[in-house]
């Protein structure tokens, strides 16, 4: 099966062509194209992003990034005509921007109707489902890899992002429940406030990173919210304001860069802290097998590498897997493994924008 996926839920203009096959207990995924246009540049001046920029951005990128999947001046009609399921972003997310993608998809499902394909077909897809489904595409372009891994059940699933902190515990691919989520700010929304605190640009995780490698991860005590909670949720609004009060108490010292950096690391290492212990939590309790991250957040370094140090250090017989950082930030190939096994199990979601859909 052939899949066009469009993605459209925030600032990423995202589309991918890739081919799906196998069942749900063995599914398998090549990737023909998978583009993304970033919008980093038009909100940074705003220090967040602007729903109604967004949404004329991505009604200016999707033409492009599709004339360049298919040339429609050569023989890629046919690929065009081939694709057997689109599958668009409906929620959750900005519903301006998500009405672009939508509204594209219906045009190009039309426009293959009329080259003479009647079997296509066209879904809508969670943004979440698509960001906890990331971890099945371990593929490598042109090809079906030869042997991949195959994630062993039960697992328990933290989609760690922007807009969301979810931990999830899954009995197949698509049996799953909530164990827990934010109460509040979601990790990312976090690390970007802290950045605008520090005075960093948009968006702001990628530049705490940045500051972290270099800081002290030691050199202050921040809490840990929630940690000691016998519950799967969890809470970073608090963090947030201990590191608004650290910089107010200290504000003669907010010039040093080395300061900078000892926050930034500091706030991280708590962050961090609070997401790997919960997620080990569950993991112990509910003997999973295996433990799978997904969402911009998870393509942190120091989160990888600390999950996977604190499982060898606790002898956990548990194993990590992480999906590759181009897929955890929004990507429209993810949106196609979803759509592919919403396919399989005939789930559908109504083609509307729903910018508070949960998982």
């Amino acid at each position: 099966m052939k899949i066009l996926a469009i993605e459209t839920s925030c600032d990423e203009t995202a589309i991918a062509l890739v081919e799906a096959r196998g069942s749900l207990n063995n599914p398998h995924f090549k990737i023909l194209e998978n583009l993304v246009a970033s919008q980093i540049k038009i909100h940074r001046p705003y220090g967040g992003v602007v729903p109604n920029l967004a949404k004329r951005e991505h009604l200016r990128n999707l033409p492009i990034l599709f004339r360049k999947v298919f040339n429609i001046r050569t023989s890629d009609v046919q690929r065009l005509k081939s694709v057997d399921l689109i599958a668009v972003t409906v929620g959750p997310g900005l519903e301006p921007a998500l009405w672009t993608g939508i509204n594209f998809a219906k045009e190009i499902y039309k426009e293959i109707r009329k080259l003479g394909n009647k079997e296509i077909k066209l879904i809508g897809v969670s943004h979440l489902d698509g960001h906890l489904y990331s971890n099945w595409l371990r593929q490598s372009y042109e090809s079906y890899e030869a042997k991949p891994r195959k994630i062993e059940f039960p697992v328990v699933a933290l989609i760690v992002s922007g807009g969301h902190t979810t931990l999830l515990l899954m009995k197949d691919i698509i049996h799953y429940k909530k164990l827990g989520e934010t109460r509040d700010d979601a990790a990312g929304e976090c690390f970007d406030k802290v950045a605008r605190l520090l005075r960093l640009p948009y968006p702001g995780g990628p530049e705490i990173e940045k500051l972290a490698k270099i800081g002290d991860s030691c050199a202050i005590n921040f809490p840990r919210p929630m940690l000691n909670q016998k519950n799967y949720d969890f809470s970073f609004s608090g963090l947030k304001t201990s590191v608004l009060y650290y910089l107010r108490d200290h504000e003669p010292k907010t010039k040093s860069y080395k300061l900078k950096t000892d926050i930034a690391a500091s706030f991280q290492a708590a962050s961090f802290d609070v997401l790997i212990s919960k997620t080990l939590k569950a993991a112990k309790e509910f003997s999973a097998k295996s433990i799978i991250l997904s969402g911009g957040v998870a393509s942190n370094f120091s989160l990888r590498k600390n999950l996977k140090l604190r499982i060898k250090n606790e002898e956990l017989r548990i194993e990590a897997i992480l999906p590759a950082k181009k897929f955890c930030t929004d990507n429209a190939a993810m949106i196609a493994v979803a759509g592919y096994f919403n396919h399989l199990q005939a789930k559908k979601y109504a083609l509307k924008a729903r910018g508070n859909l949960s998982i």
